[in-house]
């Protein structure tokens, strides 16, 4: 598997100037490194990334790309580390890398961050490839203690104050599992790669609330729906696209949540709110 390279945080000096006074000092801060996904030898996408958990990130980036539907068609993975970033070697089960040498060839040019291998703009419809993991009726205080939860769980964000989290909660275990990363993206598909490696397929979309620390895109809705999640919670807003791709998805989207409340977009039917029916 290769060696986890280097530690996702660092200590920079700096000059803090605050009610007019200067004080030298260091700041802990954030790694942020090139990281290669390579697929049989070919580069499928270059990101910057915290340069940790890369084998949870190696997967879930190739599972919610669909580059992969399960984890174990990764066959091989190495970490490789060299003088210009991080190169995440896999080697695909051979009906895979077929398949994505075929789509390789019909790519016409370079791709962003979070469309990564999208051949045309037909293609952006992607179509959910899991079924919904049902967590059944949340109530205000589930989706109150899941954002609480993914707060007190981010190490290397309340040591940096500089990376985004992506975590799943559920209202009997809590926080189950949390991944970090400078990228929205990134944190999102190191929590599915981590949670993918923990259990067999499909039951590594447990019923319960997909927590991010970022605004809601549409890329990080298209993710949640590979993965399975039903109900999405967020600290921002929702771009207008992602709020109609979760309706398409049957997905349930909470955002703007803070402690004294939140807003629902879609699918409020998942939530026992004041004056529903139960």
């Amino acid at each position: 598997m290769g060696t986890e390279p280097a530690r996702p945080a660092t200590t920079a000096q700096r000059l803090a100037v605050r009610n007019g006074v200067a004080e030298a000092g260091a700041r802990t801060v954030a790694e942020e490194t090139p990281v290669a996904i390579v697929h049989d030898g070919s580069t499928y996408a270059v990101m910057m990334a915290t340069p940790a958990d890369l084998e949870d990130f190696a997967v879930g980036f190739s599972l919610t790309e669909g580059v992969i539907e399960r984890p174990d068609e990764v066959t091989g993975l190495e970490i490789v580390a060299g003088a210009l970033g991080i190169e995440l070697r896999m080697w695909l089960a051979p009906e895979r890398g077929r398949q994505l040498s075929a789509r390789r060839r019909t790519m016409a040019g370079p791709t962003g961050c979070g469309l990564c291998g999208i051949e045309s703009l037909e293609a952006l419809q992607r179509p959910r490839r899991r079924p919904l993991a049902e967590p059944g009726r949340l109530t205000p205080d589930d989706i109150r203690a899941a954002m609480a939860a993914i707060d007190e769980g981010q190490a290397l964000g309340h040591e940096t104050r500089a990376v985004h989290a992506a975590g799943f909660w559920r209202p009997v275990e809590g926080l189950i599992a949390l991944r970090e990363d400078v990228g929205r993206h990134n944190a999102l598909d190191k929590l599915a790669g981590a949670m993918a490696r923990g259990g067999p397929t499909p039951a590594w979309a447990p019923a319960g609330v997909l927590v991010l620390t970022s605004r809601v895109s549409v890329e990080l809705v298209e993710k949640a729906a590979v993965m399975g999640a039903a109900v999405i919670a967020a600290v921002s807003a929702p771009t207008a696209l992602a709020i109609r791709t979760a309706q398409a998805n049957e997905i349930t989207l909470i955002a703007v949540a803070r402690p004294d409340g939140f807003e629902v977009f879609t699918r409020p039917d998942r939530l026992l709110l004041p004056g529903s029916q139960a």
